[in-house]
């Protein structure tokens, strides 16, 4: 570099304008690797876990489940269910297996020792993703998916409890399964069967209403004699993996409590 390019170029830095936009352009690069570095230790970046299964615990024993899984746990409603032990976890929001954040609650839902009521919304004209949503919010449990033909698949056409259509307002119990007719067009009409394996009879009962389906007949092994055992049980067998059944149909389960029965992966 020649002495005239080298003194135009201590001309520049000396002027304060460049100084004070370089000094600018600097402090703008180091607060954006500050802010990315700053969310990733805030939002625990690329740091997940798989939620444990509290259900069939107590508070006590989900909270020290969850310490060790890294993730935190709160009450927040309670159903009642005459044969599950008072005060043990019902449901929770994640499910079990869901990948979350290391650190995130996950919401309870516990059996109360008094069955409290709930007034029963009017699901009717609902879609079905958005009548299992309201009946999570409502305390209540989603039973079997009866379809029929309509226009609209999976819209909901009658709400029923125990075979009687429960019509909106109605004081039910907390907790109670509502059953739902839901309509099905000529289109989309079939669905493909989860996995199950290795699922308790609660999640896989989720699963399957995750594809529209039913719990057909249980089958436990001759071990599980009270309900608690049915409870912590594990699926170990079912009908129709691997292929597609119409909307509605029943998948046949079947659960044990030694984990040797339970197929390789």
């Amino acid at each position: 570099m020649s002495e005239k390019d080298t003194n135009k170029k201590e001309g520049l830095l000396s002027n304060w304008i460049v100084r004070n936009l370089l000094g600018a352009i600097l402090f703008l690069v180091l607060l954006l690797v500050a802010v990315q570095v700053g969310l990733g230790l805030v939002t625990r970046h690329n740091q997940t876990v798989s939620v444990p299964d509290f259900t069939n615990m107590t508070v006590p024993e989900a909270e020290m489940l969850a310490r060790h899984g890294h993730v935190g746990v709160k009450v927040t409603d309670s159903v009642f269910v005459r044969r599950l032990g008072a005060g043990v976890v019902y449901r929770q929001n994640p499910k079990a297996g869901a990948t979350v954040k290391k650190g995130r609650s996950i919401f309870l839902t516990i059996n109360s020792i008094v069955p409290r009521k709930v007034s029963m919304p009017n699901l009717v004209g609902y879609s079905f993703i958005e009548a299992r949503a309201e009946l999570n919010n409502r305390g209540l449990s989603l039973g079997r998916l009866t379809y029929t033909r309509d226009i609209a698949t999976n819209n909901v056409l009658r709400q029923s409890i125990q075979g009687r259509s429960v019509r909106p307002g109605q004081m039910v119990v907390s907790g109670s399964e509502v059953d739902l007719t839901l309509g099905l067009s000529s289109e989309g009409s079939t669905t493909s069967v989860p996995r199950l394996i290795g699922m308790k009879y609660i999640r896989a009962v989720d699963a399957l209403h995750d594809r529209y389906l039913n719990v057909g007949r249980v089958r436990f092994d001759s071990d599980i004699r009270n309900y608690a055992d049915s409870m912590n049980a594990v699926v170990y067998r079912q009908d129709g993996l691997g292929t597609s059944r119409t909307l509605g149909s029943n998948i046949n389960i079947y659960l044990t409590l030694d984990p040797e029965k339970l197929p390789a992966q």
